[in-house]
């Protein structure tokens, strides 16, 4: 067993699984040096097409080696109307933040592992309440056990919104956050790829029946018989990473919206062109703060609220009053019922619906009517 030290006189152990996780994260990095030292041509074809299976193979143990307990101490129970994670290196600011955010006392200190254990509290904002978690630190190969980071990293999974908080002293380190959480198969800001995989009948072959990203066909078929699928339709409808596909096929891959709360521009230069640097590069909302002199809190806030797409709809009961609901933006009638409760939406037939997103007041509509701001929903049972 291996010990690193972490927290002043604590310690940390990264057990069997981190270890042969570092060791094949190591291995991959050499098989891709090697693929990509090797020149293409007629000589080379069956040695690149060896170290193509072999890549995919090492990935696939890297995913199943995660798929055990990722730790424990670092899950809360979610409340309110949505999640939001701020995630960040140490001493970034973080506790800071959650204090100016809801009011939540999280110790603040001027130095590294402040927190060590994921905090929550509340911000409530336009009639909806945000949990926001202060999550510990993250230190680079969080991904592989160090500092507790794949149980952090883990708990990411169930938010609806990730903040990057980030030192624009140090702003270069967000590549870094990113590149962690891609490790465990957690993308940020991209879509669920559109790809279709329907097994098909024996001795058919692996039919490429679409193919629009950059992986080859050959890569393609590599990658799916890995995971020991050697029949079957595939479409691939978007440009994806070799990594996208190997997530998507073994059903373990998160995709989560983020914004980038840029900490301590009191300290910075020019704050304003590091902020147009990090939107341009990433293609994130960035909101310039100070925590500590509390500088456009409530800019973040409104971003908080506006990259959770949280919508307000009106519930009224016949003969009631009509009572507010604050659902995510891509909600239907069946999603607004459950949330009231599940016995609700087991037993609803219908629903009547008044304001933008019926085509007249009081339309009648099922379960999977998309819900806009401001209707007001009636349920029938």
């Amino acid at each position: 067993m291996k010990y690193i030290k972490k927290h002043g006189n604590k310690f940390c152990m990264v057990g069997l699984l981190e270890s042969k996780r570092s060791a094949l994260e190591g291995k991959l990095d050499e098989l891709k040096e090697e693929y990509s030292k090797t020149k293409y041509n007629k000589a080379t074809n069956k040695h690149l097409g060896i170290l193509r299976r072999k890549i995919a193979e090492v990935k696939k143990e890297i995913v199943e080696s995660g798929r055990g307990k990722a730790g424990s101490g670092f899950f809360v129970k979610k409340s309110g109307d949505a999640t939001v994670a701020l995630v960040g290196f140490p001493s970034t600011g973080k506790s800071t933040i959650i204090n100016a955010l809801t009011g939540t006392s999280s110790k603040t200190a001027a130095h590294a592992f402040t927190t060590l254990e994921i905090l929550p509290g509340t911000l409530v904002y336009r009639g909806a309440h945000i949990q926001i978690f202060d999550m510990p630190g993250i230190i680079e190969g969080a991904h592989i056990g160090i500092g507790g980071g794949r149980s952090v990293l883990a708990s990411l999974r169930s938010v609806n919104l990730i903040v990057f908080v980030v030192d624009a002293t140090d702003y270069g380190k967000l590549e870094m956050l990113i590149e962690e959480l891609r490790r465990l198969n957690i993308f940020v800001n991209r879509d669920k790829p559109k790809v279709r995989i329907d097994a098909a009948s024996a001795n058919i072959g692996i039919a490429i029946e679409r193919n629009s990203s950059s992986i080859s066909d050959n890569d393609i078929k590599t990658i799916l018989k890995s995971f020991n699928i050697y029949n079957a339709h595939i479409a691939i409808e978007q440009e994806i990473s070799t990594d996208e596909l190997i997530a998507f096929v073994t059903g373990r891959s998160y995709y989560l919206k983020a914004i980038v709360a840029l900490n301590k521009i009191d300290m910075a230069g020019n704050y304003i062109a590091i902020a147009e640097k990090i939107s341009s590069a990433y293609g994130m909302y960035v909101v310039p703060i100070s925590a500590i002199e509390g500088t456009n809190m409530e800019e973040l806030k409104e971003a908080i609220y506006n990259g959770l797409q949280l919508i307000t709809v009106y519930l009224k009961p016949k003969g009631g009053k009509a009572e507010p609901l604050i659902l995510h933006g891509a909600a239907t009638v069946a999603d607004a019922a459950a949330k009231v409760h599940n016995e609700l939406k087991n037993q609803l037939k219908c629903a009547y619906i008044s304001g933008p997103s019926a085509k007249f007041s009081g339309q009648k509509v099922g379960a999977n009517h998309l819900l806009k701001n401001g209707d007001t929903v009636t349920f029938m049972r």
